[in-house]
């Protein structure tokens, strides 16, 4: 079902105007990318269904990660290649959160901050991988621990929120090559205060290498307390992927939480966690909307998506299907890349070939006359 309202209606709305708002050229050109989205600015091409004969037009999408309405594919290609690396062991959702006080910083130094997140989550995983307390069956070296961890940047209501989701599972690889569980045998991961204080030291050490902020600055990092949250564990390893695919791919707002917009303001839904996630609405004006999305724009080349330890690509390149023969595992087989079969939304038996593609001129007149002619005579 598509959308009523869009992202890209807001930016129109606010044509010229968006390049007086401060935004760095990253920023603005993301904005043009998601404006042109599947419009004639960015050509199209256009298809004949191989059984009925029906015409039709379609526009290219930008394709940039930011995009609402570019994510729904890539998502579906990103959870198979996914299913292929699953193990039968205990899965978890972690989600480790920097606090309100990096927030103006990572407006300044977005990649600086989220690298280092990235660095200190797996550096306090790890260890507790290497600590034999934690462990089923302690060794003297711990164990080579895995995660892959999805950074979001917003929270509901579009506010500045930094965070990691990470999928982890309940143990890890020793020297030998065996499989050994945590101590909590998969009814939980770490202890989360504990993981919290870990999580706090590994990056106050890091941000103390990187930048020099005054010991004030620092200490008012150590007076809170950081959250780690983490949810129960995952009913199945299918199941993980399924729903990590949620986060995978997800941008600060779908087109589906704006529910108006007029020549002022834009209002968008959220869910309020104070209140227990009551669904609440937020009027914003145009500008206010447009900067709090812009703030979400991640870095040039800055990597969102990332994976360690064992679920790293180096090392399920050389050592994952041995691990899943020892643990019995029936891993799906990579599916081989086919050409995406596109149903005719006609007859709903053929199927649609390309015939011509265009750039931003549009496509020649006399398609555009026939398609004319052809959706008249549909509608009578």
């Amino acid at each position: 079902m598509h959308a009523k309202y869009e992202v890209a209606d807001v930016l129109d709305r606010l044509g010229a105007n968006i390049e007086q708002l401060g935004l760095n050229t990253w920023q603005l050109r993301t904005l043009s990318a998601i404006r042109r989205c599947r419009t004639a600015a960015l050509g199209g091409h256009i298809d004949a269904c191989d059984g009925c004969g029906n015409i039709s037009i379609s526009y290219n999408s930008c394709r940039n990660r930011h995009c609402p309405k570019c994510q729904g594919e890539k998502r579906e290609q990103w959870i198979k290649a996914r299913e292929v690396d699953l193990l039968p062991v205990p899965y978890f959702h972690v989600v480790f959160t920097l606090p309100s006080e990096l927030n103006q910083l990572a407006m300044y130094e977005p990649k600086m901050v989220y690298d280092s997140l990235f660095e200190a989550t797996w550096q306090t995983i790890q260890a507790f991988g290497k600590d034999p307390r934690h462990l089923n069956t302690p060794t003297d070296k711990g164990i080579k621990n895995g995660m892959v961890a999805v950074l979001h940047t917003w929270g509901q209501n579009l506010s500045l929120h930094p965070h990691l989701h990470c999928i982890i599972p309940g143990g890890g690889v020793d020297d030998a090559g065996n499989w050994r569980l945590t101590k909590a045998k998969g009814k939980f991961l770490y202890p989360v205060k504990a993981l919290g204080k870990v999580f706090r030291a590994k990056y106050v050490a890091i941000l103390k290498k990187k930048l020099n902020l005054g010991r004030c600055f620092y200490d008012s990092l150590f007076a809170k307390n950081w959250i780690v949250y983490a949810k129960r564990p995952f009913g199945s390893p299918k199941s993980v992927v399924e729903y990590l695919g949620r986060y995978s791919h997800k941008v600060a707002i779908s087109n589906h939480r704006i529910k108006s917009i007029d020549d002022k303001t834009v209002t968008i839904s959220y869910k309020d966690y104070k209140t227990g996630a009551q669904k609440k609405e937020m009027p914003l004006s145009h500008v206010e909307f447009t900067r709090r999305f812009s703030q979400h724009i991640l870095p040039k080349r800055l990597v969102r998506i990332r994976h360690y330890g064992i679920l790293s690509s180096t090392w399920k390149r050389e050592k994952l299907k041995n691990l899943q023969e020892k643990l019995s595992s029936k891993s799906k087989p990579a599916e081989a890349k086919t050409q995406k079969v596109r149903p005719c939304p006609c007859c709903k038996k053929g199927t649609l070939r390309t015939i011509l593609s265009f750039d931003y001129r549009g496509p020649p007149s006399f398609y555009q006359e026939m398609w004319a002619t052809l959706n008249s005579s549909t509608q009578k």
